[in-house]
């Protein structure tokens, strides 16, 4: 089992090594998913995840989350045939927490190399998008 740190890893950059790992068998915790971070200017992050979360109906969706590890789950299963009996033994193998609970202190944390960021000079955490969003955690 891989336990991922997601402080300060690009979402997207990580979420494709983790998808990849996630088929290929791999069980994989991510831990501080709220500091994860979205690459771009502010307000335009913040206009497509409103027009995400407004389209589509209450009762029939399709629905996006606000929490920021709900929001790393969504974004992982979408990298992969998430429909498909392989993509769902896949998400069953992925764990992902915001903060670092109890039992993983102690564990070795990994990080992607990949996936960090290097010099972005505009960027949003997880965690501040979700508070836009209204998410209270």
């Amino acid at each position: 089992m891989r336990v991922i740190d997601a402080d300060g890893l690009v979402l997207g950059r990580m979420c494709s090594v983790v998808a990849k790992s996630l088929l290929n068998g791999e069980e994989i915790t991510i831990v501080n998913a709220e500091k994860a971070v979205v690459s771009g200017n502010k307000s335009a992050i913040m206009e497509e995840y409103k027009r995400s979360r407004a389209q589509g109906k209450a009762k029939a969706g399709p629905y996006y989350p606000r929490m920021p590890d709900r929001i790393l789950r969504r974004t992982v299963s979408r990298m992969m045939k998430h429909r498909q009996p392989k993509g769902k033994e896949a998400m069953k193998r992925l764990k992902v927490y915001i903060g670092i609970p109890e039992e993983l202190r102690t564990a070795k944390f990994e990080s992607i190399e990949d996936a960090k960021k290097l010099d972005l000079r505009r960027y949003m955490t997880l965690g501040e998008i979700s508070r836009e969003l209204g998410a209270k955690f």
